[in-house]
């Protein structure tokens, strides 16, 4: 990306340097075609990041790292951020009424994990050797090719499959939620009952062919289950709501050129 091609982004006479936007920039999602989009973005982090670590000196706070995980700690900037929202954002108590109003409005959202009835048949292979990688698509894309759609169809070219579920035609069980691997799982969510997969599907052990044979979708919880979690996203509602309007009463009293806090 031409970083000439992007002005200067200055705040209250502070410059962010354009290598730290290019930086930042590679944390924030584009179009492929439209880099600038993701540039944008960036200065408007860093530009609402300056506000606030201005404001929090201005006030004289001093940070104090808390650690986020074993070993890990907050930087100075972040502690000085977080000490800030801390003084400044009053977040009204979510009350037992507003709760029951979220679940009310569509209690169905609010169900257990589905399970999948699974089958896949397996071509391993070592993903990062290219040849070899080759090699098992090309045997997975055949298998797929010469299989019937119908469960017995897809048990008996599971015979050939590399993981020890062949000998039960295919057959994984049930899994839920986090039970395979990503791209799996991915995979998975997009097929019908009765439905294999139109083309080998990639993972760290080798090409999947996989069949759902049936879903088994999840039960609605009751509202006594599910009160905890819904009071938890109204209380991060709330507290987003209050620190974009206190990053806007920051912006009107400030100086910014060559970033735009308007939404994206």
């Amino acid at each position: 990306m031409n970083m000439a091609l992007f002005p200067d982004v200055v705040v209250n006479n502070e410059t962010i340097p354009s290598a730290a936007i290019a930086a930042e920039a590679q944390n924030h999602t584009a179009p492929r075609d439209k880099p600038g989009i993701a540039w944008r973005k960036a200065a408007q982090a860093l530009a609402i990041r300056a506000l606030l670590l201005q404001e929090a000196r201005r006030r004289g706070l001093v940070p104090d790292p808390i650690e986020l995980a074993p070993g890990r700690f907050e930087t100075e900037d972040e502690a000085l951020i977080r000490a800030l929202l801390d003084e400044a954002l009053t977040i009204a108590p979510v009350t037992e009424d507003a709760v029951h109003a979220e679940w009310a409005k569509d209690p169905d959202r609010y169900r257990s994990a589905p399970l999948w009835d699974v089958s896949h048949i397996l071509c391993a292979c070592d993903p990062r050797d290219e040849a070899e990688r080759g090699l098992a698509e090309a045997r997975a894309t055949a298998l797929l090719a010469r299989m019937g759609g119908d469960a017995k169809g897809f048990a008996a070219a599971a015979r050939q499959s590399d993981c020890g579920s062949k000998a039960s035609g295919g057959h994984l069980g049930q899994l839920g939620p986090g039970d395979t691997v990503p791209e799996f799982e991915a995979a998975l969510r997009g097929l019908p009952d009765g439905g294999i997969s139109p083309a080998p599907v990639l993972s760290r052990h080798g090409w999947h062919i996989i069949r759902l044979n049936a879903t088994a979708p999840g039960q609605v919880l009751p509202f006594d289950t599910v009160r905890p979690r819904i009071a938890q996203a109204l209380e991060k509602a709330a507290w987003a709501r209050a620190s974009r309007e206190f990053v806007e009463t920051l912006a009107q009293g400030a100086q910014i050129t060559g970033a735009s806090l308007a939404p994206i």
